[in-house]
């Protein structure tokens, strides 16, 4: 199979490519020249300056993009060679630092985690453009109600059907970090039929979501201080 390979002078775009390749563990060759560029190698990453340079080869500027990750997301369907999708599923598993993944006709395309819940919206309207498709749906995990709902009502306005899926038995303990664990679980839940959502959610917290505010509250400043139930809300 084809490979990814990486060329640039530039050493910030440099560094910052093969960071992201690693975090992702996606295979990668780092090339020196560009002379004689091995045959497995399918498309390239490069700058912008160094774009024309490169002859007879499929190439990305990595620079022009708003992140290296979507410039890599970018050579990954450029290296899959496909440009419609029969279905594509994008999994959610809810929390604080959400993970997400996509699979296309059955594959495994990217799995990832956002910063926040407010970040989601973001990388789906991205993966919705990057993986084009007869027919695209949202499914996300059941748990973490205010969190999910938050996540749902962002979603909305998308007008892709979104579906809440019973995220019971998803989450890997063979996955060393919790953000591989939400990654891995959202790849789950991407192929999980569930209950379709009809409208906005509501946003109240339930007298749990206040105590485990407080005791988050607690745990940051190691017992000596509790917030309000007030301030929880």
């Amino acid at each position: 199979m084809k490979t990814l390979g990486v060329y640039t002078k530039d050493f910030s775009l440099y560094h910052d490519l093969l960071k992201v390749l690693r975090i992702r563990k996606i295979p990668y060759v780092s090339l020196s020249s560009i002379d004689h560029i091995p045959c497995r190698i399918g498309v390239i990453l490069t700058s912008h300056s160094e774009l024309h340079d490169i002859k007879s080869q499929k190439t990305i500027a990595a620079d022009v993009y708003d992140t290296v990750d979507h410039a890599v997301d970018l050579a990954l369907q450029m290296l899959l060679g496909k440009e419609l999708y029969s279905k594509v599923f994008i999994g959610v598993d809810p929390g604080e630092q959400p993970g997400v993944a996509v699979v296309g006709d059955d594959i495994l395309l990217q799995k990832t985690n956002v910063e926040s819940p407010e970040k989601v919206v973001d990388i789906i309207q991205r993966f919705l453009k990057e993986y084009p498709a007869n027919e695209s749906l949202i499914r996300i995990g059941h748990g973490s109600v205010i969190t999910r709902n938050r996540i749902i009502n962002s979603l909305i306005p998308l007008e892709v059907p979104i579906e809440i899926v019973d995220e019971t038995k998803t989450t890997s303990s063979k996955q060393a970090n919790r953000s591989e664990k939400d990654s891995e679980a959202a790849a789950s839940i991407a192929l999980l039929s569930g209950g379709k959502v009809q409208r906005h959610l509501p946003l109240k917290p339930t007298k749990g979501d206040i105590r485990n505010i407080q005791e988050r509250s607690r745990k940051l400043t190691n017992g000596r201080f509790s917030i309000s139930e007030k301030t929880a809300l």
